[in-house]
């Protein structure tokens, strides 16, 4: 089970933060191609496999779920917090918004031919991550495509870092060590990017998207 503690306290921040960074992130990716390209890469991966059926879970507002939408992938969103999932139903009526869980998500076993995990398991304690990643590989039909992004830490020997996040406690994932993770669970990674640091950026990390898929 993943700690009470540290979930019931990412929730209650991001219900306060809501309206806030649903401002600051709805439109996030119109000003960045390469993040529109990954995720066309993902929805293509899910369609090649045969079942267009998405989860994004840790969707906040919504605005990615509503991106994957119009790429023709039937996707949801899945959130721990009542007032993101809030925000995205109302910005976005016409889609599929539920409070939950990404350790026990309720979603019936092999019914997803993709799980999108943008930034979503950064508030977990590294510890209880694996059960996350098996809750992934749970509902993923065989062949079916994860997509999971997440900062990098700077030091292989510290394969986790604690950081400041605006909103939580929060923590940064060697990327190999986080792609360890998902071959133990049984997600096989096909391919990753790193998006180096920007000279504007408030904090200089890159950012990882790994690619996996379910045998």
């Amino acid at each position: 089970m993943i700690e009470h503690d540290a979930l019931t306290a990412t929730r209650d921040a991001y219900d306060a933060a809501a309206s806030t960074y649903a401002q600051l992130f709805r439109d996030s990716l119109r000003d960045s191609p390469l993040d529109r390209a990954i995720l066309g890469v993902f929805a293509e991966a899910v369609r090649a496999s045969g079942d267009g059926r998405v989860a994004d879970l840790g969707c906040g507002p919504g605005h990615v779920t509503a991106y994957l939408d119009g790429l023709g992938l039937a996707a949801f969103g899945v959130d721990a917090s009542p007032a993101m999932i809030e925000l995205a139903r109302e910005a976005y009526p016409g889609l599929r918004f539920d409070v939950g869980s990404m350790a026990a998500s309720g979603i019936a076993d092999g019914a997803l031919g993709g799980v999108l995990s943008r930034w979503s398991v950064i508030h977990t304690p590294p510890r209880e991550v694996p059960v996350i990643l098996s809750e992934f590989h749970r509902v993923l039909a065989p062949g079916g495509h994860l997509l999971i992004g997440f900062s990098a830490s700077e030091d292989p020997s510290h394969p986790t870092q604690v950081f400041d996040h605006a909103v939580a406690p929060a923590y940064r994932w060697w990327p190999d060590h986080l792609a360890a993770l998902l071959r133990e669970s049984g997600l096989a990674e096909v391919a990753r990017t790193v998006r180096e640091p920007q000279p504007t950026d408030r904090r200089q990390f890159k950012e990882i998207h790994l690619l996996a898929r379910k045998a």
